[in-house]
This record gives C-alpha cells, structure tokens and sequence, in this order.
C-alpha cells in the first residue's frame, strides 16, 4: 500500500466539514456534531469561528491535558484557554505534524451586497497538514480563489455544496488548479448544508480521482 492509500485509509469523515486524520497522531479538522466514543485529540485545527466549524463543545470532547489546539484568531477568541493563534500564511509545527495556515474566503458569495459570509479580511484559515510526507490540505469555508494554484498537497479536501462555499462546478476548477493526485468532497451531509448529490455531480464533472468517503458512525 503507498503512503499516500495509507493516509487515506486513515482519513475518517466524521460529516460535515469535520475530519479526523490517524496516525502517529490524531488529528481532528473542525470537529463539529461529533458521534460519541471519539478519540482523544493530540492536534485539533479550527478553520474559523462559524458554529458548524468551531464548536467548543465538540472540543471539549476530544481535548485531553495535552491536546494542542490552533485555530484562526476568530476562532481562537471563542475557543479561550491555550489556543495557538494561525493566520493565512503562518506555518508551525505541533506534535510533530507540520501544519501550513492559507487563505479561506469568499468572493461570490454574499450575506448582503459586498458583504461576504467568509471575508479576506477576517483571516479565515484552510490547513496543510503533512502526515508522514503525504500532504492533505484542508480547504475550509472557501470559494475558488487564487491563492489555490499554489497549493501543493497529494490530497485536497475541498467543499462543494454552493450557498456559503463552492459549488460542485468551481470545486472542479478548483481541483483542476492545484491537481491534487485524489480529491475528497466536504460541506455536505452534516445538516447544514448539501448532499451526496453535490458530492457525486463533483465527481462527474472532474476528471481526476475522487473518493467520496462515508460519514464514521459511533463507536
């Protein structure tokens, strides 16, 4: 098995936008409406402060005493305690992983005329995390932006239900842009918004690999 199956293997999507990434650690990406049984968290990475992303009580649930935690500076502020503040650009490395902070936002898509849900200027934050050299990167609440064509990742996770973030259409694009070897469709399934439908018309329009991964049930 590559390094790169391995990984992926031990990718498990818990709905949502809500990951948990196995291996020399446990790393969770905005735990959200968590299943019961979960895992103590070495490294918990929080995109930014919406409720469906930084949810403090899911975190509660998996932090242990020596649980780190980054997360954007909004998300950080709700959180409290010892939070290692990340903004779009900063890099650092927690628990032996190496997490990249880039930039997560909106350019199409408004609460109110030029008011964005996801502002530039909010500092909003997607991840690459590197787990034994494979590098995922997380997309967080984003549309297609340009700062994607520099991302270099082996496994791009990449929202795809329109509203708030992409559409399955500009999810293509997206992917096409930073040309990850396998994509894993998010932001659907976890009640807030899109369904598996937005996932699968994502899988027809590109045309590299895609894996659609099944929601983990409790323990």
């Amino acid at each position: 098995m590559s390094t790169i199956e391995r990984v992926l293997e031990n990718l498990h999507w818990l709905g949502h936008d809500a990951f948990r990434l196995e291996g020399r650690v446990t790393v969770y990406l905005d735990p959200y409406r968590l299943e019961e049984g979960q895992p103590e968290a070495d490294v918990i990475l929080i995109s930014h402060e919406h409720g469906d992303h930084c949810s403090p009580e899911d975190v509660r649930q998996i932090r242990g005493p020596e649980t780190a935690i980054c997360a954007s500076p909004g998300a950080a502020r709700k959180l409290g305690g010892d939070v290692r503040v990340l903004r779009p650009g900063d890099a650092i490395t927690v628990k032996g992983v190496d997490v990249e902070a880039v930039p997560a936002y909106n350019v199409h898509r408004f609460r109110s005329p030029g008011v964005p849900y996801h502002p530039e200027e909010e500092e909003h934050c997607g991840f690459v995390v590197t787990v034994d050299g494979v590098r995922v990167y997380f997309a967080g609440d984003t549309d297609h932006i340009e700062a994607m064509s520099d991302i270099d990742c082996d496994i791009a996770l990449l929202p795809v239900s329109g509203t708030y973030v992409m559409d399955a259409e500009e999810a293509a694009e997206a992917a096409a842009d930073i040309g990850p070897q396998v994509v894993v469709p998010m932001h659907w399934g976890g009640g807030v918004v899109g369904t598996r439908d937005d996932a699968e018309r994502f899988a027809d329009l590109y045309d590299g690999r895609v894996v659609i991964l099944e929601k983990e049930r409790g323990r």
